[in-house]
């Protein structure tokens, strides 16, 4: 392509190297190192004077690192004279911290924006950003693109009977992302909700019942009782997994009793000697005046993982494929406790993990590799995966998605549509 240069920057060499194969050019000769104090230096090697310019920068292990490196490649291309800039960011750093959680909080994502526009970034190309609404946060165009075409593609070749198989959200916050999976496939859906408190009296499998009257040859009438389907599974998860359903109800009966107890002394609390007075207490916990208590960014962190929850599926999974999908796989907590849930309860013949950034923070590789309860793990490239680790998970598949940010550049490069890009993947075939 004429009048075009891509850099590729430290963060995920492999994938820039990808597109630029698929784009049939080289990469553009830059020299990015550190000082001896730490500072970042980049030198561009090449001129970009009336160029479009487009910079392959993703999350990574070292993300404050790679972030200001992209922004230094950013500044010197506008210092070089470039007609167009275009910061292209598979796996977007900050996504999670789209929204401020709790009092004092900072919506990272909205900082580290005005920080890529400041630096004179143009345009924006990412993939599956963790909330839509951070296209919002930028002031100039942003094409946030889909990993769904293609993990729809693998699950239709590589999953057996996938007609059959249940598309699982881990969370409420992601119906959205796994009904559009749902449709694409032509298959039913479900989720999953994960609830700190639950009582005693609103545990279990509901099954209610229906009076069903049968007349026999002799002209009486018998009233027979069935049990109803609701398609709604729960169960208890102690320290991070699931237990069966005899084990739960135990669990259960011992947690309603400790929140009544609770609660009696929080009664008394409020009561002052013979007049019953009422005293509201204005001091709180910072977790009880958070914006969004059952935000689903908290799961997986160990606070959460310590506590006693109910899971609940809402949906029917016997004896078929569970598919569980997300935007991301940063920890193991809540896809080993879907998991579990999925095949020890619900009656579950298979289960795998698909999401688009496989980030596997600490040992969550290792521990999803080891879950019993998990098939498969599918994730795309768009997150640096250390080739070790990649080859000593049986079960992880990585799904190159480079054709689809390469036919992106090019069609962006010679002004042509990127909206087919979003729906098909005939484009980048």
């Amino acid at each position: 392509m004429r009048k075009c240069k891509v850099f590729v920057g430290n963060s995920h060499p492999k994938l820039g190297k990808l597109v630029c194969e698929r784009l049939g050019i080289e990469p553009a000769p830059a020299t990015l190192k550190k000082f001896s104090n730490g500072e970042t230096s980049v030198q561009i090697g090449v001129s970009v004077r009336d160029e479009d310019v487009y910079i392959i920068q993703s999350g990574s292990p070292e993300t404050n690192d790679h972030i200001m490196e992209l922004l230094i490649l950013i500044s010197a291309c506008q210092g070089g004279s470039a007609a167009k800039i275009t910061a292209v960011i598979p796996s977007f750093p900050y996504a999670k911290q789209s929204k401020m959680k709790k009092h004092r909080g900072a919506i990272t994502a909205r900082m580290l924006a005005n920080l890529l526009i400041m630096a004179g970034a143009d345009h924006v190309i990412s993939m599956d950003l963790h909330a839509s609404q951070m296209q919002g946060f930028f002031r100039k165009p942003v094409d946030n693109l889909y990993a769904g075409p293609t993990l729809a593609s693998w699950i239709r070749h590589n999953i057996p009977d996938y007609q059959d198989a249940v598309v699982v959200s881990k969370n409420p916050g992601g119906a959205k992302r796994v009904t559009t999976l749902a449709d694409q496939l032509n298959i039913n859906f479900a989720m999953i909700h994960t609830d700190k408190e639950r009582s005693k009296e609103s545990y279990g499998h509901s099954k209610p019942s229906q009076q069903v009257s049968t007349v026999e040859a002799n002209g009486q009438v018998e009233q027979d009782e069935v049990i109803c389907s609701t398609d709604v599974q729960t169960a208890r998860i102690v320290k991070g997994h699931v237990l069966d359903e005899e084990a739960s109800e135990e669990a259960a009966e011992a947690y309603a009793a400790k929140a009544f107890k609770k609660k009696a002394r929080a009664r008394s609390s409020f009561v002052s000697g013979d007049d019953r007075t009422f005293r509201p207490s204005l001091i709180h916990k910072e977790s009880e005046i958070t914006y969004d208590n059952n935000n689903s960014d908290d799961e997986d962190e160990p606070e959460f993982s310590a506590s006693e929850k109910v899971i609940t599926l809402v949906g029917n999974v016997q004896d078929k494929p569970a598919i569980i999908v997300d935007d991301m796989i940063d920890r193991h907590a809540a896809f080993i406790a879907a998991a579990e849930h999925l095949r020890k309860n619900c009656g579950a013949k298979k289960c795998y993990v698909v999401a688009t950034h496989g980030i596997f923070a600490d040992d969550c590789l290792e521990r999803l590799d080891s879950c019993p309860y998990i098939d498969g793990i599918i994730v795309t490239n768009t997150y640096p995966i250390p080739d070790e680790a990649a080859k000593k998970c049986k079960k992880l598949t990585v799904i190159d998605v480079s054709p689809i940010f390469a036919e992106c550049i090019r069609r962006d490069h010679f002004g042509e549509s990127i909206s087919v890009l979003f729906n098909s993947l005939a484009s980048v075939v």
